[in-house]
């Protein structure tokens, strides 16, 4: 155990999240995601569901203030303009938790696997929720 580190964060998933650099991305990934099919590396959060970790890691890391859309989740499908509870709770994190906080831009479900592949990492959830998967934008961590 660390100081001011959240629990939700293990030792691997603190090492990737330290090694990204700037413009890397990283999946938050509910339990129906297919994680090994699209991620090279993946960390499971066992217990933990998407939001929590999604608060987590938003405590720690950057994001991305040089693209358009630094956060993306998938979109319903057939329901694109939808907004699922789960992303509303998304949305509402970023707000409150990220340095930079910025909108979700809703991505087309096969798009968004694609991106997922290209991810740095995976952290796969226990969240059961539907579209409870997000891509997060590395920012720069500036100098003191």
């Amino acid at each position: 155990m660390l100081i001011g580190l959240p629990n939700a964060l293990t030792p691997d998933l603190l090492r990737h999240l330290r090694a990204m650099g700037h413009g890397d991305e990283i999946v938050i990934a509910d339990a129906n995601f297919p994680a090994e099919s699209c991620g090279a590396r993946i960390e499971r959060l066992a217990g933990i569901d998407a939001t929590a970790a999604l608060k987590a890691i938003l405590t720690l890391m950057p994001l991305d203030s040089y693209v358009d859309a630094p956060a993306r989740t998938m979109q319903v499908v057939g329901e694109p303009d939808s907004v699922p509870e789960i992303v509303a709770e998304f949305q509402k994190i970023i707000d409150e938790t990220a340095d930079k906080p910025a909108r979700i831009r809703g991505v087309e479900r096969h798009a968004f696997y694609k991106e997922a592949q290209q991810a740095y990492c995976v952290v796969q959830t226990a969240e059961t929720r539907l579209y409870g998967n997000i891509i997060l934008s590395k920012g720069v961590v500036a100098p003191d």
